[in-house]
Order: structure tokens, then sequence, then C-alpha cells
């Protein structure tokens, strides 16, 4: 990796096979997802230098996540191919209670990364390492690579971004808690999502995670509230946002996008209240398209639809 990064997320990229309504929902799409990536392509569609640390296995499903990669401009070089592992997958099926994830990961190539395998060089020239908690709860080898990479950014003034992104089949949740909580204090920019923090803490009012996160060591907290829109803060400012009309019809990687833009937008200038308004306009574009990757929105569109809603609103108070 030669040249230079804004960001550069670490993590487990996945194969996705999402259902449609084709087929009576016998048809599946195949595309990208793995919530690192999907944070790295959003960062990169609004116009971030973006890079991505992980490894894939030699097959065709890493074969297209590599293409993938290099058509969004994320730099891949710091990505192995694993000869011995195969990269993972998992399928997503939608239904009244919402969408359902089985994955195939066990063994993944990205689950054999070890600190030893770390681009310490890349790390330290970046501007923003991400990672999250699926990073961290793949492996144990993949836990140690992740906190061998946030004490190295740490050492070298790189901020850390992290999602809590907590998944309860991957590790017991006395030790999600541990560690996830370890790495918030550890963060400089903290991407909760509300249903984790409520099994985290077992909190449930918004301000109160803020809080908490905030308390903890978190320098600047985006909690992410789904259909509510999100609430962002530091020690000096919280702001309500609300969210934006879409017409929904999958929710997979929205989370991803939120994080993704938001960093991306903190990286360019913005302050804390503009890169959240700009980080829920682009989740809810994301949200009207099927797959992680394919509806995640250009800064194009993202400003189009800050643009429309900015000028309803004045039309409404004029």
């Amino acid at each position: 990796m030669t040249k230079a990064i804004d960001i550069l997320s670490m993590g487990e990229p996945m194969v996705e096979f999402n259902q449609t309504r084709e087929g009576g929902g016998a048809t599946f799409l195949r595309g990208c997802g793995g919530d690192s990536s999907n944070f790295a392509v959003a960062a990169a569609r609004q116009g971030a230098r973006v890079g991505y640390v992980s490894a894939v296995g030699n097959d065709s499903n890493g074969l297209l996540l590599r293409e993938m990669w290099r058509a969004e401009g994320v730099d891949d070089t710091c990505v192995r191919t694993d000869e011995e592992a195969p990269t993972g997958v998992y399928f997503v099926s939608h239904g009244e209670g919402g969408h359902r994830f089985d994955f195939c990961r066990t063994g993944s190539a990205a689950s054999r990364c070890k600190a030893g395998d770390l681009p310490l060089e890349a790390i330290a020239r970046a501007k923003v390492l991400h990672l999250s908690g699926i990073s961290l709860a793949i492996s144990a080898s993949a836990c140690d690579a992740g906190y061998r990479a946030i004490e190295h950014a740490r050492t070298n003034n790189v901020m850390v971004s992290f999602d809590t992104n907590l998944r309860r089949k991957l590790w017991p949740l006395g030790r999600a808690r541990a560690i996830i909580w370890d790495v918030i204090s550890l963060s400089d920019i903290c991407l909760p999502s509300y249903d984790d923090v409520v099994q985290l803490s077992d909190l449930s009012d918004p301000d109160a995670i803020v809080d908490r996160c905030l308390s903890s060591g978190a320098k600047i907290v985006a909690l992410k509230l789904g259909s509510s829109g999100a609430l962002v803060a530091d020690a000096n400012e919280r702001h309500r946002i609300a969210p934006y009309p879409c017409q929904a019809v999958d929710a997979t990687g929205a989370g991803d996008t939120f994080g993704g833009a938001f960093v991306a937008r903190i990286v360019a200038g913005d302050d804390i209240a503009a890169a959240g308004r700009y980080a829920a306009a682009a989740a809810a574009l994301s949200t009207e398209g099927y797959g992680a990757v394919t509806p995640i929105p250009t800064s194009h569109q993202v400003r189009a639809l800050l643009s429309r809603h900015e000028a309803v609103a004045s039309g409404a108070t004029a």
C-alpha cells in the first residue's frame, strides 16, 4: 500500500446470497458483504481514500471480493490470499419479522488472521483504523490481531473507529461484554447499535447509553437507532438525528453504511451533527435495494436527498 489512506478497515469480508421476491422467495442474489467491507465501500463512495486489511480464500468468492474492492477504489493490497481456507459466505432471508442471517464462516480465511500478519506500516500511515465486534469475535487469533492493530494505531496517533456489531452466535455474552467495552474505551469514534448496547449494558435509554460510552472513554459516539434515526455526541454537544424517509426493502448493511459515511465525513472535517445527518441519509438510501453493497449510495445521491429534505423543511417553515 503506497498511496495515502484516510481509513483502513479491518475484519472479515464475505460473499452474500440475498433472498429476493422473485421466484416465490427461491431466488438469491449473489453479492458481497461483511460488515467491515461494507463500511469500507460506504466510506469510499463518499470520497474517502480507503484500504482493507483481511484475508480471502483462493476461490471464486475471494476473487469476486477483490474485483468489487478494486471497482470501488478500495485498496486491497493488505488483503492476503489464504491457500488453505475458504472465503466466508452467508445467506439473507426475509420474512414478516425482518431479515435473517445464516452464516458459513467457520475456519474462513479471515478468521485465521493473526497479529503477525498485520500491515503495521499501513496502519501507522492511515488517519483512521476501523474495526467491529465481528472483527474481534471470529477467532482468538483475530481478536489478538485486532488488539495489536489498535495498540499500533494509538501509538502512531491514528484514530480508532469501532462498531459494536454484536453477534451472539460468535462468542458468549460475557466475553463479548468484556472485550467490546474494553475496545470502546480505546476508541476515538464509537458506532454502537441500540440493540447491541441494550444487551451489552442492560440500559435502554439512548442518552444513558451514549453517556456510558463516553464515560468509558469513547471520544465521539454515534448511536444507531434504526428507523428512529441516530443520536450523536461528544463531550461538548449532543444531537438527535431524525430518520430520513425512504422506501425500504432490505436493511442489510444499513448500519455499516451509516458508519462508513459518518467516519468519512468526520475525516473530511464535518462536525458531528453534520456527519450524523449525512450518515443517516446514506443509511436510509441503502435500504432501498437488495444486498449489502449494491444499494450503498454515492456522495452525489446522499447530497441530493439532503438538498430535497432541506427544501421541504424550508417550505414547511416559510
